[in-house]
C-alpha cells in the first residue's frame, strides 16, 4: 500500500545534498513517499508525504545519496502540544488547508512535522484537533464567497 521512501532531488538545481544558506557546515535531502491514508470519515486517499533529513554536510555527503534512490522505512507525521522547535515554533505549527487557521486541543496548537524512521513499522503520532467548529465556519464562508463571485450566465 505504501511505495518505498526515495530520495528526491531539488526540481530547481538537480542538487540531491542541499547545504543550508545560515550554515555551510550542515544540509539536508528531500525524501517523498505515497502512503495509503484513511481519514476520520473511513475515506481513502493516497498522499505523497515528505521530509528533510538534516545532517552535516560531510555526513550527507559520504552517505552517498542519489536521486531516486529507494530507502528502507516509513515517513511518519508526528504530532505533538509541544513545539518540536523551541526557538521558531510557528514553524511547524499544524494549519488547516488554505485556511490559515491553527489546529487546536483544548485551545493549545497542535505542532506537526514529518520524520524518515528505517522502520518499515513505523506509526504516525496524530492529535485530532477539536476547533471543527472554527474551521467548519471558515471553510463555509471561504465556499459561500466563491459561490457569490460565480456566474454561470455565460455557460452553454
Amino acid at each position: 500500500m505504501n511505495s518505498k521512501v526515495k530520495v528526491v532531488a531539488d526540481a530547481t538545481t538537480g542538487a540531491v545534498i542541499v547545504q543550508s544558506p545560515n550554515n555551510p557546515d550542515y544540509g539536508y535531502v528531500r525524501l517523498e513517499q505515497s502512503r495509503t491514508m484513511v481519514d476520520d470519515n473511513g475515506f481513502l486517499k493516497r498522499k505523497v508525504i515528505s521530509t528533510l533529513l538534516q545532517g552535516e554536510m560531510k555526513d550527507l555527503t559520504a552517505s552517498g545519496f542519489y536521486a531516486g534512490q529507494e530507502l528502507p522505512g516509513t515517513i511518519c507525521i508526528q504530532e505533538s502540544l509541544e513545539p518540536f522547535n523551541k526557538k521558531n515554533p510557528e514553524r511547524d505549527l499544524k494549519i488547516a488547508g488554505e485556511t490559515g487557521i491553527v489546529c487546536t486541543f483544548d485551545d493549545a496548537p497542535i505542532y506537526r512535522k514529518t520524520v524518515w524512521s528505517v522502520s518499515a513499522n513505523a506509526e504516525d503520532v496524530l492529535i485530532k484537533h477539536d476547533n471543527v467548529d472554527e474551521l467548519r465556519a471558515a471553510y463555509a464562508s471561504k465556499s459561500s464567497a466563491i459561490s457569490a463571485n460565480t456566474s454561470f450566465d455565460n455557460i452553454g
